[in-house]
């Protein structure tokens, strides 16, 4: 059990956990629920749900993800990339669907953990993480122009795509609200100028509290401004179970397994990128298996309890490692007093005027919109990964992350395999050796082929290119370069040899590297040569043609 490979960190921190550290997670988990509250509630309306479904998720995931999970200060929650993505399944297939989606994500979570598949996140490129976060950034900031604007669409008229949202919008100009205008920039000015005044308090809750006193006291405000409470039912207590009276059905769950893998993937490198961030911050290390596994739970948990797809939150993740919390007991209080507050104070939610939650989710926005990274790709990257981030981040906003995601991800190993290509080369080589001590002189019947690089699909035709003459009695392909080698290459050397075979020119390996070596060995060849053609060094390959000359 000491090493067992899904071992919670909760359990490891328990073991010289004292009464100092309580307090300090103590005050950090307070403080932390005090920023989740309002961003929950933010969150889960641009994600087309009710706002206490924000809160439910923060409270069910970040005590699971918190007790079971592989960080010490990991807070899971709902985030912004998955605000697009959830409001597109409830649109299109409702909370049945997304409940049904959540928990078939959750059960990939857990296999991704159990399977030791999360060191797998790291072959993603960063120029798709960039490009598809850039992507959402911009999705979440299109969405709340609506409300903070005022804007009021026509009857029936319901947006999913962010392009779809620009129409709505601009047809919609005309229900312009300057009162809600002037709410969402007193709130936005709140949000950017208090932070350089005052760190203690988070500044989306005193944004809240001066917007609702704004508008519950200043008569002309309150005209042309719509609250939560106008546009949602707040409920109290806690949620029902969220599968009780549900229909299942194979074809529906079937359906909604492409929605489940995005969810399970995006959670998976949001969890992953902001263990990473957190280790940096608090001088640890993550266990990504416990960790997919306890978002895998966390997941099934938030839906099960009235929540939406929840992921670690990196901003709410650096406020608890900065305000003290060093454990998982930081996030289980976290959540404990989420719960406490959405018993006692959430009806208080319904006075939060609209644009104050926009400004809110234009900051997010901004925060999570990494263009700082984006532009210092353009500027010093290649021009290949460039395009991946743009198309990634194009499609992103355009289509939606599944999309952006498979595109982005197939031209990144398209252009790897190019890059590969260019570096993997056939090439007769010199008659001295460079990297030798001494001269090599090479017979006149003996031909020395370089063969460097990975040999796979992308430059197996490169093998094709060796050629003889009439002279030529030996071939050496000195491969002490190759890294690997796959079938379509090992197809290629097959073609070598019989042409060797028919021309009567002995096949000679020198230097076969581990892997290549056991292709070989399966693929027959090694059988068809024999151990005798097979050398460690050029040298003794060099020796061999001439013993059996003489």
């Amino acid at each position: 059990m000491k090493n067992f490979y899904l071992m919670p960190k909760l359990f490891s921190a328990m073991k010289t956990y004292n009464k100092g550290q309580f307090l300090k997670d103590l005050i950090a988990g307070i403080i932390v629920a005090i920023i989740a509250l309002p961003l929950s509630i933010a969150l889960a309306i641009a994600s087309g749900v009710e706002p206490a479904c924000g809160v439910y998720t923060a409270i069910a995931a970040g005590f699971i993800v918190s007790f079971l999970g592989g960080s010490r200060v990991q807070i899971a929650g709902p985030t912004a990339a998955f605000a697009t993505i959830v409001a597109g399944i409830v649109a299109t297939k409702g909370m049945d669907g997304l409940i049904i989606a959540t928990i078939i994500a959750g059960i990939m979570l857990i296999l991704m953990g159990v399977f030791k598949l999360g060191s797998l996140i790291k072959f993603i490129p960063n120029t798709i993480t960039v490009g598809f976060t850039s992507g959402i950034a911009v999705t979440i900031l299109i969405g709340q122009i609506k409300d903070f604007l005022g804007l009021r669409y026509a009857e029936g008229v319901k947006p999913i795509e962010a392009m779809e949202k620009i129409e709505a919008n601009i047809d919609s100009i005309s229900t312009f609200s300057w009162q809600a205008l002037l709410v969402g920039v007193v709130c936005l000015a709140i949000l950017i100028i208090y932070p350089k005044i005052e760190k203690r308090v988070p500044p989306s809750l005193i944004a809240v509290v001066v917007s609702a006193l704004m508008v519950k006291f200043i008569p002309v405000l309150g005209e042309g401004v719509s609250t939560i409470g106008e546009l949602y039912s707040i409920p109290s207590g806690l949620p029902e179970f969220a599968l009780k009276g549900m229909e299942f059905s194979f074809d529906k769950v079937i359906s909604l397994v492409p929605d489940a893998f995005t969810i399970a993937i995006l959670a998976a490198i949001e969890s992953l990128l902001s263990c990473v961030v957190a280790d940096t911050m608090v001088n640890s290390k993550h266990n990504s298996n416990a960790e997919l596994t306890a978002q895998g739970l966390g997941n099934i948990a938030s839906v099960l309890f009235g929540g939406i797809p929840a992921t670690g939150a990196i901003a709410r993740t650096a406020a608890n490692a900065k305000n003290g919390g060093r454990t998982p007991v930081a996030g289980m209080v976290h959540a404990i007093v989420l719960l406490i507050v959405i018993l006692v104070l959430m009806p208080l939610a319904e006075l939060i005027p609209m644009p104050c939650i926009a400004a809110i989710l234009f900051m997010v926005a901004y925060n999570m919109s990494e263009w700082k990274k984006f532009l210092h790709i353009v500027k010093t990257a290649p021009k290949s990964d460039i395009f991946v981030m743009v198309v990634t981040f194009i499609l992103t906003v355009v289509f939606d992350l599944v999309v952006a995601i498979a595109v982005g991800m197939g031209l990144a190993v398209i252009f790897f395999m190019k890059r590969m290509s260019d570096e993997s080369y056939v090439v007769i080589a010199p008659e001295s050796d460079p990297d030798s001590i001494e001269s090599r002189n090479v017979p006149k019947n003996v031909l020395v082929y370089e063969v460097s690089g990975p040999m796979f699909f992308g430059a197996a035709d490169k093998i094709l290119n060796i050629s003889f003459n009439e002279n030529t009695e030996y071939l050496i392909l000195r491969m002490r370069s190759v890294p690997a080698l796959d079938q379509s290459a090992m197809n290629s050397l097959m073609q070598i040899y019989k042409k060797c075979e028919s021309k009567g020119v002995k096949l000679i390996f020198s230097h076969v590297n581990e892997q290549p070596e056991k292709v070989l060995k399966k693929s027959g060849l090694y059988g068809n040569l024999g151990k005798e053609r097979f050398f460690a060094h050029i040298d003794d390959a060099l020796a061999y043609t001439r013993k059996t000359e003489e």
